[in-house]
């Protein structure tokens, strides 16, 4: 039967990350904050992941098979929660970092890894990973028969692939000077002429991912490759997702990871694994809101004769969102524990992981503003945190895969099969 206590080395891994965020993310909002738009808010904090990378966070985003220091993916998740809700923009270059590199790490041959991952697990520098799939147009139909496909197209030319189309939303993708991340996988449609795709054609058998460096870039023509814009977000106010323009980019054909019968399947298996982190991400915004709430509530009597955890109304609702929190932490670890060990095959490991992703970020802005009631009209003051965690909060159902567009849709397929077994998840 499974246990949930950690063991030694995960209390020491959890007691590591709470002092990193304290010493580098705790403040870091007084230092982005006093920028005017999102990309010189995003560039200020370049010396604070200076800092993440050298306490390991970026090489902990690989496994430790291949050079990393991720045991488990529990391990991430452990790590993740004391450190997002400190400060979710920052945690977003490093997460963002981990889900671009997850294609190159299920996909890539060992002389890919080895090329590929070394900026990442030397723990210096500054580097950045990116996973480039969404689009201008949206990307929730992009495996549809009879739909668009990615409208990113790489056409075969010599020993290169001609890349045309544009991106949107993809985190980190810029680097931080605008000329490209270290690595990015470069999710692209295949196709002999660049033109559209057929009606008779399969998306999901013509995914090209091609690995995208600096050095690529800057082999290109400075009008190859052009940052259009960085959309100014609600929350997230230093994190980086542009919109970003290929116009007749060469990448080497060597560059290409897999094949493009297998790309699309290592952009699923990426956001499969990435599902179940975003809910971490919701547990983590959760437990912060709960913990000034709580604290609060303990200091407070709001010109009363007692604290406010007297108040039976106050503490049922703390009742609430703590078993909230609780409970999305253990479809976290339950989902994560299962991709590695199972029961069940991939669908039910995969239901496991759209479950976690949908419960957990659907909690979070709810779970923020009961905890806003606990301490009344102060917690809509811009300077208390509740603001701003409802703000980050807000994108969660939203990105990595909608729940709406993409997470429960697939759900719905998985349930549509005939061979499906609801509990395979559980009882194997």
């Amino acid at each position: 039967m499974i246990g949930f206590t950690l063991s030694e080395q995960q209390k020491l891994l959890q007691k590591e990350a709470a002092a990193i965020a304290k010493e580098v993310l705790v403040g870091a909002r007084d230092v982005y904050s006093q920028h005017p738009d999102q990309l010189t808010r995003f560039r200020s904090t370049l010396p604070l992941f200076r800092q993440l990378v050298k306490a390991g966070l970026v090489k902990a985003q690989v496994p430790t098979a291949l050079g990393g220091s991720c045991d488990n993916f529990i391990d991430s998740a452990i790590t993740l929660e004391e450190l997002y809700k400190e400060d979710p923009s920052l945690m977003v270059h490093v997460v963002g970092s981990g889900l671009g590199l997850l294609p190159l790490l299920l996909g890539g041959t060992p002389e890919q890894h080895k090329k590929y991952l070394e900026p990442f697990i030397t723990c210096e520098g500054e580097p950045l990973c990116s996973l480039q799939h969404s689009e201008p147009d949206g990307t929730a139909n992009w495996l549809e028969k009879g739909g668009k496909g990615l409208q990113v197209t790489a056409r075969p030319e010599g020993d290169f692939y001609i890349v045309n189309g544009e991106k949107y939303w993809t985190t980190n993708s810029g680097g931080w000077d605008g000329k490209g991340a270290t690595l990015s996988c470069l999710c692209c449609r295949y196709s002999e002429t660049g033109g559209p795709l057929r009606a008779d054609e399969d998306p999901a058998e013509n995914v090209l991912i091609l690995l995208v460096t600096r050095d690529v870039i800057a082999d290109n023509e400075p009008e190859a490759y052009q940052i259009l814009s960085e959309p100014e977000l609600m929350g997230h106010p230093a994190a980086s997702g542009p919109h970003t323009r290929y116009t007749n980019f060469k990448v080497p054909a060597a560059n290409v990871l897999g094949t493009r019968e297998k790309g699309a399947g290592l952009v699923e298996n990426s956001f499969a694994v990435s599902a179940a982190l975003v809910g971490t991400m919701a547990t983590s915004v959760m437990r912060k809101a709960f913990e000034e709430a709580l604290r609060f509530a303990k200091e407070d009597t709001r010109g009363g004769s007692v604290p406010l955890i007297e108040r039976q109304s106050v503490a049922d609702i703390l009742i609430s969102l703590k078993t909230k929190i609780d409970t999305s932490r253990i479809m976290v670890w339950k989902a994560l524990d299962a991709l590695e060990n199972g029961p069940g095959d991939w669908s039910a490991r995969l239901e496991q992981c759209l479950e976690t992703k949908i419960y957990c970020t659907e909690q979070a802005v709810p779970g923020i503003t009961e905890a806003m009631s606990v301490v009344g009209m102060t917690s809509y003051g811009k300077k208390t945190i509740f603001p701003r965690l409802l703000n980050d909060a807000m994108v969660l159902p939203l990105f990595d895969g909608g729940n709406v567009g993409v997470r429960r849709r697939q759900m719905q397929k998985l349930m549509q099969a005939p061979d499906y077994n609801p509990w395979a998840g559980v009882y194997d």
